[in-house]
């Protein structure tokens, strides 16, 4: 065995490793923001994964779009939708984790059967090179161009929503009930860098 052969399967274990126990940190938390940032890690170990198959373009997309966008979007609209609420308890708790857990191990089970069962083409067919990013292109702005374009109004329609909850409180209507809002949580939530509606300067409120 080589030193280029078993610094790749060091990397290998290293990042599979951080993959895995990044996944577990993601749906085992109760801190959502300690899984965002998980989430954020466990992207990145795929990165790494994809560069050691020689796949730099995926990698650099998968950095650029996934960690850099779509993660920084989830951490932005749990921050904005950070409602101070108390928790309530939640019916049937044991009953849900069950159902998860479940699920969870149908499709572990479900990918380990496929990964078993299917003839892989080892080594694989022969790099093409540069020619792998125009062949790329081609099928992204042709036969995935429609599912590229939905996903982006989900997460533009993601953000909005997360925006419009996080302002509720602070609106004079329910944006949709449009009821009244309670005057007290408005003097509560109203910031002293916000003219008041008279017109005068703000006024700091005292400790």
């Amino acid at each position: 065995m080589g030193l280029a052969l078993s610094t790749r399967i060091i990397c290998f274990l290293l990042l599979s490793g951080a993959l895995l126990l990044g996944a577990l940190g993601v749906v085992l938390l109760p801190n959502v923001v300690y899984s965002a940032f998980l989430l954020g890690g466990v992207l990145l170990s795929m990165a790494g994964l994809y560069l050691l198959l020689n796949a730099s373009f995926v990698a650099a997309a998968q950095v650029l779009v996934y960690v850099g966008a779509v993660n920084v979007l989830i951490l932005f609209a749990i921050m904005l939708v950070n409602k101070r609420e108390p928790l309530r308890p939640m019916r049937v708790l044991l009953l849900r984790r069950l159902l998860s857990v479940g699920v969870c191990l149908g499709l572990l089970a479900l990918l380990v059967q496929v990964a078993l069962t299917t003839p892989w083409a080892l080594p694989g067919p022969a790099s093409i090179g540069e020619a792998a990013l125009t062949r790329i292109g081609e099928h992204f702005f042709t036969d995935y161009l429609l599912p590229f374009e939905v996903a982006s109004v989900l997460l533009l329609m993601a953000m909005i929503g997360a925006i419009v909850l996080a302002r509720r409180d602070v609106l004079a209507r329910d944006v949709v009930t449009g009821e009244p809002a309670d005057q007290a949580l408005l003097e509560r939530q109203r910031t002293p860098l916000l003219p008041s509606q008279d017109g005068s300067s703000p006024s700091v409120p005292s400790p």
